[in-house]
């Protein structure tokens, strides 16, 4: 069982393209080559008693603007991960995620998405949680319409919370922790409207690596830097 206070970490994985380009390669070929990191990097994150979540940016709302033979070779890439890794979140008590919107990415994946969701909510050892369409500003305001239509349906009455705590609730994962750390690769130093709610509080560590070569040794020594600074949250 993970440490009660385990950690949410993030990763923003950027340097994909720059890594295939290097190599001669096509786009969606460092894609690939990320996906294969990816899976090492999440065993190395179920395996680490200081890690309960690890949440990756897949893609983003402003990713549509990319080639479309580009986002449709990322989609079928991500459809095929859950596919292959679908049994083993169960043999490896793995909770499964998405945030993000569902109604513009292809339907089998939206499906799927769903059925693995559904196959592992029991599960509690382990959350991997995957953005896939995913912006924090689009995330607020789709739970600010959630949290409207909710009071129009209790005839405008709030919830019996404060504020906040209210609006929370409509976020796509509020039983979530906040975000701890966040990992930005391929030397980026932006928020990038990543998670704006979840990460107010969050520590940053950047790297100049592309994801493509981050390995589980960047992990461990970005999980040591937060261990090495004193967190105040405004205090």
């Amino acid at each position: 069982m993970k440490q009660d206070q385990a950690l949410h970490l993030a990763i923003i994985p950027d340097g994909n393209r720059r890594w295939a380009r290097a190599q001669a390669l096509h786009p969606w070929k460092g894609h690939e080559r990320a996906i294969d990191n990816f899976r090492g990097i999440t065993e190395w994150c179920r395996n680490d008693p200081r890690v309960s979540v690890l949440t990756v940016w897949c893609f983003s709302t402003e990713n549509w603007k990319r080639a479309p033979e580009e986002i449709a070779k990322l989609m079928t890439m991500l459809e095929e991960y859950l596919r292959k890794e679908r049994k083993g979140f169960l043999e490896k008590k793995t909770h499964f995620v998405h945030s993000g919107r569902r109604d513009r990415i292809p339907p089998s994946l939206a499906k799927l998405i769903a059925e693995v969701e559904e196959e592992t909510k029991d599960q509690r050892e382990f959350t991997l949680h995957l953005a896939v369409d995913y912006g924090g500003k689009d995330e607020i305001l789709r739970a600010v319409s959630r949290y409207e239509e909710a009071k129009k349906r209790r005839n405008g009455d709030a919830p019996d919370l404060p504020e906040e705590d209210a609006l929370r609730m409509y976020l796509d994962h509020p039983e979530l922790p906040d975000i701890d750390l966040i990992l930005r690769s391929s030397g980026e130093q932006r928020t990038s409207n990543f998670f704006l709610w979840q990460t107010t509080y969050a520590e940053w560590v950047f790297s100049e690596k592309l994801f493509p070569d981050i390995t589980e040794k960047d992990l461990a020594e970005a999980v040591a830097e937060l261990e090495r600074r004193k967190r105040r949250f405004g205090a």
